[in-house]
């Protein structure tokens, strides 16, 4: 007996199912695009980022209406957007002196959509 619980969900035996893992890691992202993807992922970790994406997923905003909608000052939001814009998570456009954001990539906002 090695000591686990049947409720653990481990496997009773030992058997690695071959022709399966190979088929999945042929089919899987390479190192460097799983450790962008975890990068990306550490940043939405964060309550106020995840704010401004979650908004950004529902409309294009400038920054003050960003920092409103996220509760926080202008200049803080600011340095968040920094840091999505430094991993391409948002990109914005200039409309006079006003500064607009939406988020850069749709599969972010189907993600996004679906936290909810």
């Amino acid at each position: 007996m090695s000591g686990r619980s049947e409720d653990e969900g481990c496997c009773d035996v030992e058997l690695v199912h071959g022709t399966t893992v190979a088929s999945v890691r042929r089919r899987l992202p390479d190192s460097e695009a799983v450790d962008t993807a975890a990068e990306r992922f550490k940043i939405l970790g964060d309550p106020t980022r995840l704010r401004i994406l979650l908004a950004l997923s529902l409309s294009e905003l400038c920054v003050c209406d960003l920092a409103s909608v996220a509760g926080a000052a202008q200049p803080v939001v600011s340095q968040h957007l920094k840091i999505l814009r430094a991993y391409r998570l948002v990109r914005y456009r200039k409309q006079g002196r006003m500064a607009f954001y939406s988020l850069s990539d749709v599969h972010l906002r189907a993600l996004l959509g679906g936290l909810w």
